[in-house]
C-alpha cells in the first residue's frame, strides 16, 4: 500500500511543528510538502522533517497529495481550505475554523457540495480523560445534565495571535472553541444564548486576554466558561489547562484533560514543569483524520463542529460589545 501523501499549508501555528513530528512517526504516511510564505520558517521546518518546501500553497496543491493540514494564521484558513477542497483533497483545519461565521459556513458548504471531508482540529475529543467522562455520561450515572463549568486558561502566545487582522480575536476566540466543542458533544445540544464579559487585563496588547462566558443550550443546560490567557509564564508549570465540571441530577463529575502528568523541576528554566505520561490527543486526532482519508467516513470533529464553535465565540464578542445577552439562530 502506498503511503498517504500529506501536505501542510501554512506553519504559522505552533501546532504545525507537532503535526509534522507526529506524521513522521506514523507508518504509511509521508509528509510530502510544507507550504509557507516565510522562507526561513518554511525551509527550516521542511529540512527538519525531511520534506519539501514551497512558498506558494497553490503550487503545493499541484503535488500528488492525498490530504492537507491547514495550520496558517487564522485569517487565512478559508482561502487555503477552500483551495484544497476545490482540489478535492480532504482537509484538517486548525482551530478556529475561521474568523467570521460566513467564512466557516462557506467552508462547510464547499465540503458538502464536493463531498470532500473537512475536519476541525479539536484534539480534546481524543483526550483519554475527556473521552472517559463522555462514556460515563452515556451510562446515565449522573442523570440529566443540568450545568457545565469549563476552563481553557493559557498563556498569551504573542506574535500573530495578538494581531487582530491575522488572529481574528484574542483569548476568547483562541480558547473558547475547544471547550464549546466539548460542551456541545457532551450535551448533544446547541448554544442558543451567550452573555460575555471580555477585556484586556493581564498584558498590554491589541486583543482581549480574558473573558467569562455564560451560555444557555437549547435543551436547557446552562454553562460557564473561562478562556483567559491568565497563566503566568514565569511560574506556571505548563502553557494552560482544559477542565470541565458536569453537574447532573444524580451527581457531579470533574475532568482535567491534562491530568495524566508528573511534576518535575527543570533546572534549565528554573521552575517546575508538568511532564505528561498519558495518551497524546494530537496523535489521536491525526490518526482519526488519516483513517477517514484511507477508509472514508466522518471525522470525530467535522467542519460543522468547527463552525458552531466559531459561532459561539463570535457571539461572545457581540455580547460584550452590546453589554447584553445575544441569542443565536440556526438555519435548519
Amino acid at each position: 500500500m502506498n503511503p498517504i501523501q500529506v501536505g501542510i499549508l501554512g506553519v504559522a501555528h505552533m501546532h504545525a511543528v507537532t503535526y509534522a513530528a507526529l506524521l513522521g512517526e506514523m507508518s504509511g504516511v509521508q509528509l510530502a510538502v510544507i507550504a509557507d510564505e516565510d522562507e526561513v520558517r518554511g525551509r527550516e521546518l521542511a529540512a527538519r522533517f525531511n520534506s519539501r518546501w514551497e512558498k506558494d500553497y497553490q503550487t503545493a496543491l499541484s503535488f500528488p497529495l492525498d490530504a492537507v493540514i491547514v495550520a496558517s494564521e487564522n485569517s487565512r484558513h478559508r482561502e487555503m481550505a477552500m483551495a484544497a477542497l476545490e482540489a478535492r483533497l480532504p482537509v484538517l483545519c486548525e482551530k478556529p475554523l475561521a474568523t467570521r461565521v460566513e467564512d466557516a459556513e462557506a467552508m462547510v458548504a464547499e465540503s458538502e457540495r464536493r463531498g470532500v471531508v473537512l475536519a476541525t482540529a479539536f484534539p480534546m475529543r481524543h483526550s483519554l480523560p475527556i473521552r472517559r467522562l463522555y462514556d460515563y455520561l452515556q451510562t446515565g450515572a449522573l442523570g440529566r445534565i443540568v450545568a457545565l463549568n469549563g476552563t481553557n486558561r493559557g498563556q498569551n502566545p504573542g506574535g500573530w495571535f495578538i494581531r487582530p487582522e491575522l488572529s481574528g480575536g484574542g483569548a476568547v476566540l483562541d480558547h473558547t472553541v475547544h471547550v464549546i466543542d466539548l460542551m456541545r458533544w457532551y450535551t448533544g445540544s446547541e448554544v442558543v444564548e451567550v452573555y460575555a464579559e471580555i477585556g484586556t487585563m493581564h498584558r498590554e496588547c491589541p486583543v482581549d486576554d480574558m473573558g467569562l462566558l455564560m451560555l444557555e443550550f437549547e435543551n436547557g443546560v446552562v454553562a460557564a466558561h473561562d478562556p483567559s490567557w491568565s497563566r503566568p509564564r514565569q511560574a506556571f508549570p505548563t502553557w494552560g489547562d482544559v477542565t470541565l465540571e458536569v453537574l447532573g441530577t444524580e451527581g457531579v463529575a470533574w475532568v482535567d484533560a491534562f491530568g495524566q502528568r508528573l511534576l518535575a523541576f527543570d533546572e534549565t528554566i528554573g521552575k517546575m514543569q508538568y511532564v505528561p505520561w498519558g495518551d497524546n490527543a494530537d496523535h489521536g486526532m491525526l490518526q482519526d483524520f488519516l483513517r477517514v482519508v484511507r477508509e472514508g467516513g466522518t471525522p470525530a470533529a467535522t467542519g460543522k463542529d468547527g463552525l458552531e464553535a466559531v459561532r459561539v465565540a463570535l457571539a461572545a464578542y457581540e455580547s460584550a460589545r452590546a453589554q447584553k445577552p445575544v441569542r443565536l439562530s440556526y438555519n435548519r
